[in-house]
């Protein structure tokens, strides 16, 4: 059975309330606040029903309402109204993404995870571009001076590793250009999990009188392979622990513990988010891990040109202002597709 017009605007209220308050919501309250020409006896009536339909949980007899699970999914679903974003925030946003600022992808969401948890008050993540599934796009080696250089292995992805070498000084500046060259022509658009490990020992083959150059190369490749998939980065991960509801010695304690586990982390990003486009929603007890199900977390993919390469999300507690988390990440990944 639907609701009626009058339950989801109280229901509505109560959620708005209670997320601005963590309070539990009245009916005079309601009445007084939101002017909705109902006297505060039929808004309590409403409420009872909406309490014995599982939409609201009076959490004392003596005190209101406030949203259960359910409620905070049909507010959700059929009535919530993404926030238009202030223009100052999204100056904030636009400025950390400008092209002349731009150093490494890595430095690149850093600051995004900071910027995100700064401007909800709650702990953001974002599931870093993996550099397996990256497509291998240059080798680079830049001069530091006559003995070192800097040797740089980029992606497509923007995912870039570096080490600084020795410089081979039997070898010309001409000849290193050609090893280089040769190099890329062999890698060029090969995902990094493609490079395997037969293929580094056909190079070391066909290039062994360079040999003592070219370990640093293979060297950094296969760390590359080595290289763990699931790097998650944080951002003010202490902003929950200032919410009410984490108050509880061991819910910090839990969650600490998840923040220092990044494949766990990965996974709770992902799974929820295969096959699926667009923004996500999940609460309570709809996420995969137990340290977080009276938490709410809202996830989407991102994209690096074309590519999706990673997943960003916010998570806080279920008495979450949805509305600005939603135009929060849109903008954020509106601003990673126009990289």
């Amino acid at each position: 059975m639907g609701l009626s017009t009058r339950k989801m605007e109280i229901l509505s209220a109560v959620v708005k309330d209670y997320v601005k308050t963590a309070q539990p919501v009245g009916s005079r309250t309601i009445a007084r606040r939101y002017k909705m020409g109902f006297s505060p006896a039929t808004i309590r009536n409403e409420m009872a029903d909406l309490e014995e339909m599982n939409y609201l949980l009076q959490p004392h007899t003596s005190a209101g309402r406030i949203p259960s699970q359910k409620g905070y999914r049909y507010y959700v679903d059929e009535l919530m109204q993404e926030e238009r974003l202030a223009e100052e925030d999204k100056r904030l946003i636009c400025r950390i993404f400008s092209y002349e600022k731009i150093q490494e992808v890595e430095t690149l969401i850093r600051q995004a995870s900071q910027l995100m948890s700064s401007l909800t008050n709650y702990t953001s993540l974002i599931l870093g571009p993996g550099l397996k599934k990256s497509a291998f796009k240059k080798l680079q080696i830049m001069p530091i001076d006559r003995q070192r250089g800097l040797l740089v292995l980029l992606a497509d992805t923007g995912v870039m590793k570096n080490k600084l070498i020795n410089l081979p000084q039997a070898l010309s500046q001409s000849e290193l250009a050609r090893l280089v060259s040769y190099l890329n022509q062999r890698l060029e658009g090969l995902t990094i999990d493609k490079i395997t490990a037969q293929l580094i020992r056909e190079l070391r083959r066909d290039l062994y009188h360079h040999i003592n150059f070219l370990e640093t190369t293979f060297t950094l490749l296969e760390e590359s392979l080595a290289e763990d998939e699931s790097r998650v980065f944080l951002g003010g991960i202490t902003n929950i622990f200032n919410q009410p509801e984490f108050g509880n010695i061991e819910k910090i304690k839990s969650l600490i513990s998840l923040f220092e586990q990044h494949s766990l982390l990965a996974n709770l990003l992902t799974r929820p988010l295969a096959g699926i486009e667009g923004i996500i929603i999940k609460i309570g007890r709809e996420n995969i891990l137990e340290e977080v199900q009276e938490c709410s977390l809202v996830m989407t993919t991102y994209c690096l040109g074309k590519e999706v390469v990673g997943t960003i999300g916010i998570l806080g507690p279920t008495r979450m202002e949805y509305p600005r988390v939603v135009a929060v990440l849109r903008q954020v990944v509106d601003q990673f597709e126009k990289l």
